[in-house]
């Protein structure tokens, strides 16, 4: 990129030789106006004065804001405006005068904010990133769903910004929510971003386009979805390549093991894809199974070199369940129901495994493990010994205990402590252990705090919108799935949860992982029973989805937690294992019944991702 790429202030600003080399023998010292609008400046011409000046006010600072981290040398403009709840500066980061902060914003070593320049939300930028004035990098966006209502009064969304090392933005670039800025990219003046920045590309213009690499990439390669490609796509991107996609295609089993050998020819065949790949599921069950048993413990583990768990063992026979119809082979089915009946202590909480297979000491344990555990055992003919905690509870304390849940911050939790009280009642109204009035206790709290505007729990101006749609399926998943119940406003969840759906930060192929796609799977298809609304987008996005899914098994392993992209490989979560074929089973058949197919898979799921209502609830 040339100057006139840029502007002159951010010119002049990279000019400089050295950030933090010292003043030239005989020059003057800089003025305390020059620090706040040059404040690279500052570490090789700051009086002593200045630099007191400066400690005083970073100490100011950090004492009305506990939580703020500001590195050695780094400057802050006292003429800046930072509101930021969150906010960590790396060493010798330089924020100039009037910049503006808010939120959550993180920046490496070695970077430079200019004069005027706006970043809001939740940012974080690696090491060596240097912004112009006057740009502005907004990592939240207004909705206006509702013609009728003001747009500053709908819901905000706010996805995030991720800023790769070494990356040159230019003055009076804007850069949008939800974007991954690569490294040792360009943004040439005046751009606005709204797509991926892939690493080494040099993008301008509105909306952002590639105009040539910086660093040309190794192997195939496109531009992020929706750039474009260059004048000739010489450079470093072969004129052909696919859509979407940074640097080479990761190895992964594709279509070719889920479809007909002459599907690519042919017109698509889900029915088809669905059929074989379940056959191909069920063939290689016993694999997979085996594959993650301890045979030395006599416990499942979620994948080699991984150590046994409680989730791994209820995994396997959830996995058994759905694609052989019986208990693993592994272990003798009355050995198993003694094994995992021992575990829940009086108190009615399950402990994690110790390395060697015994229980770690206390009562304590994860939440989800009375969930897995309970519907495990429903699998096996059994139940839980004791009753869980949820029924020790008066119909005020439940009411108290979720009013407590942190709601505003952390929906996907307070979903999660919804769930875990919810399915204690549905383990224990069948035998007796808890009163009905603690049900209608929960489910008079839940109708009274919905939000009709969303569908959801949670508000979705304070936080992360995947907090509270992921907390809405654990919460509904619980609750109004299992006990057999209506949601409330269901045009309105499938409005949120499509909407949500539509970004790329977690939906493009490579960036899925089950806990996100089963999120939005389970609430479309529940408000979907109840309402007509959206049907046909509904089904566009099942069917991208499951073409995804279907495309990641791995011969013999199965699924892996995270989808097989560039960002994952070489992950925990991107290897394949008991929880992510268990999880995306269960996402597949939600899919592939949005889509009226789910039949052709000849699996139906029965544990914890169950779809019926428990018959025996009173509701």
């Amino acid at each position: 990129m040339n100057s006139a790429d840029t502007s002159q202030d951010e010119t002049e600003a990279e000019s400089t030789p050295t950030l933090a080399s010292p003043a030239a023998p005989g020059s003057a010292s800089a003025t305390p106006a020059d620090h706040d609008y040059s404040p690279w400046l500052f570490p090789g011409r700051a009086t002593d004065d200045q630099r007191r000046a400066q400690a005083d006010h970073q100490h100011r600072l950090r004492q009305q804001n506990p939580g703020w981290r500001i590195g050695t040398d780094a400057y802050l403009s006292p003429l800046a405006s930072v509101q930021a709840e969150r906010l960590d500066l790396g060493d010798r980061t330089y924020v100039a005068a009037h910049a503006y902060l808010t939120d959550e914003v993180a920046f490496g070593p070695d970077c430079s904010i200019n004069a005027f320049t706006v970043v809001r939300g939740s940012v974080r930028a690696g090491t060596g990133v240097r912004i112009g004035a006057h740009t502005s990098i907004l990592a939240f966006n207004h909705t206006m769903d509702d013609p009728e209502e003001f747009i500053f009064r709908q819901p905000l969304t706010a996805r995030g910004i991720t800023i790769g090392d070494d990356v040159w933005i230019g003055s009076h670039a804007v850069l949008l929510d939800g974007i991954n800025v690569g490294d040792k990219s360009v943004i040439a003046a005046g751009a606005v971003v709204t797509k991926d920045v892939p690493d080494g590309a040099v993008v301008g213009g509105n909306p952002a386009r590639l105009i040539r690499w910086r660093v040309p990439p190794e192997g195939p390669t496109t531009t992020a979805a929706g750039l474009g490609a260059p004048a000739g796509a010489g450079q470093g991107a072969p004129a052909g390549a696919g859509q979407g996609r940074t640097g080479a295609e990761p190895a992964r089993t594709g279509p070719a093991d889920t479809r007909p050998a002459d599907a690519g020819s042919a017109e698509p065949d889900p029915a088809g894809e669905l059929r074989t790949f379940a056959d191909r599921a069920r063939a290689q069950a016993r694999e997979l199974l085996e594959r993650a048993f301890d045979t030395d413990l006599g416990l499942f583990r979620d994948r080699p070199g991984t150590g046994v768990t409680v989730r791994a063992q209820c995994d396997a026979i959830e996995i058994a369940d759905l694609l052989l119809g019986r208990a693993p082979d592994q272990l003798d089915e009355a050995d198993q129901i003694q094994r995992l009946t021992s575990w829940q202590r009086p108190g009615g909480q399950i402990p994690e495994l110790r390395p060697d297979g015994t229980q770690e000491e206390g009562d304590a344990g994860p939440r989800y493990h009375v969930l897995s555990v309970g519907y495990a055992l429903d699998l096996l003919g059994a139940h839980l010994p004791h009753p869980t905690p949820s029924s020790a509870l008066t119909p005020a304390q439940l009411r108290e205990q979720v009013g407590a849940l942190p709601w505003r911050t952390n929906a996907w939790n307070a979903g999660d402590g919804v769930d875990a009280l919810a399915t204690g009642l549905r383990w224990d109204l069948p035998r007796g252990r808890a009163d009905q009035t603690l049900a209608d206790a929960l489910f008079g709290w839940l109708h009274r705090h919905v939000d009709p505007g969303t569908g959801m729990w949670g508000s979705l101006r304070d936080q992360e919108p995947l907090l509270v749609v992921n907390g809405y399926y654990r919460l509904t998943r619980g609750t109004f799935a299992q006990f057999g119940l209506p949601v409330p406003y269901p045009e309105a969840v499938i409005d949120t949860v499509l909407r949500h759906a539509g970004g790329e930060r977690y939906f493009t192929p490579e960036r899925q992982n089950a806990c996100n796609v089963l999120d939005v799977a389970h609430p479309l298809w529940l408000a979907g029973r109840q309402t007509p609304h959206r049907r046909g987008e509904i089904t566009a996005l099942a069917h991208r989805l499951l073409g995804d899914a279907l495309g990641t098994w791995h011969h013999g392993s199965g699924f892996a937690f995270a989808a097989p992209g560039a960002a994952d490989q070489g992950a925990a979560g991107n290897r394949p294992g008991l929880q992510g074929t268990e999880m995306w089973l269960s996402i597949i058949w939600l899919l592939a019944d949005l889509v009226g197919q789910s039949a052709d898979l000849g699996y139906r799921p029965r544990g914890v991702h169950r779809v019926e209502p428990v018959p025996q609830l009173r509701t």
